[in-house]
């Protein structure tokens, strides 16, 4: 078939497999920065911790994807 797409659909994947939220964590932690680079003094702690958190976030989608 012309167009069809060669795997499953993204509703499909997300249905089956609901732990890979855990996935956007960081880039939602990271984007809800931007508004607020030169407001917020502790802009850089914000950073900090987003960082810190973007190995958990990944860590517990991996987790759920073991199971």
């Amino acid at each position: 078939m012309a167009g069809a797409p060669a795997g499953p659909s993204l509703d499909r994947v997300i249905r089956r497999r609901p732990h890979l939220w855990w996935l956007l964590v960081p880039y939602l932690l990271f984007v809800i920065a931007l508004p607020f680079v030169n407001r917020v003094p502790l802009f850089v702690l914000w950073l900090f911790g987003a960082t810190l958190l973007t190995p958990v976030a990944v860590g517990l989608a991996r987790r759920g994807d073991r199971s």
